[in-house]
Order: structure tokens, then sequence, then C-alpha cells
């Protein structure tokens, strides 16, 4: 038998939604596959688009439903670390890592970094940009 308690909590860990609009109080195994269909249809106008050209590159992205990232990768050991799950704001970005070995950490979103564009080109960079 299927325990909902954990069904729902592992769904509302995964997919975040927007807490103002669910009423807590009418959660339960009949009304979740309505709040997936409807987070699902959220969805469809933001996501990711990633192309990585070369060896042992890695995205880690950690997004809320609304962000809409570009990512790039041309070169080898290029390492990129996106989070943004902490927020329900909608957010684009768009970061080109193109060379060798670098590392960009970029942690949150607010209205400075909404429409960044992240271009690094050369080896052995690294930047860390934190949005509060």
């Amino acid at each position: 038998m299927v325990n909902w308690k954990w069904c729902v909590l592992a769904f509302f860990i995964l997919l975040p939604l927007h807490a103002q609009e669910i009423d807590w109080d009418k959660i339960n195994s009949n009304t979740i596959f309505n709040l997936i269909t409807r987070q699902q249809t959220d969805q469809s106008s933001y996501g990711s688009d990633i192309t990585q050209t070369g060896d042992h590159n890695n995205a880690e992205l950690s997004l809320n439903a609304r962000t809409h990232i570009m990512v790039k990768q041309l070169g080898d050991f290029n390492t990129l670390y996106f989070i943004n799950s902490f927020t329900d704001k909608e957010t684009k970005a768009a970061v080109t890592a193109q060379g060798n070995n670098n590392i960009i950490d970029i942690t949150g979103s607010n209205s400075i970094s909404d429409g960044i564009q992240i271009n690094i080109k050369g080896d052995d960079k690294t930047v860390f940009m934190r949005n509060y």
C-alpha cells in the first residue's frame, strides 16, 4: 500500500509550488494529482537549455519552477552551480564558460541579477555570485 503522506512530502520537496495558492487543509490522495498537473502546466514555458562541448563538464542546477537558464560550457572540466530554488520569482539568466577548468557558483536571484549574462573566457577562472 502506498504511503500518501510520503508521496505528498516528496512531491513538495521536488516541485516548488506557490504556497499562497494552496489550501493545505484540502491536500489528500485525491487532490494531489490535480496539483501535479497544474505544476506541470505552469512549468511549460520555463526550463533550461544546456550545451556542453568537451570532456568532464558539470552543471548542477537547483531551480524553481519559473527559472529559465541557458548554459554553454565549451572546453574541459568546467563546472556550474546555480541554486535558485528558494524563491518563486521568475528569473532568466545565461552563463557561458569558454575554456578549461572554470568554476561558476551562483546562489539566489534578485531584481539586479534577473536577465544577467555571464561570459567567462580563459582557463582556471572562478566566479562566486550571491544574490539576496
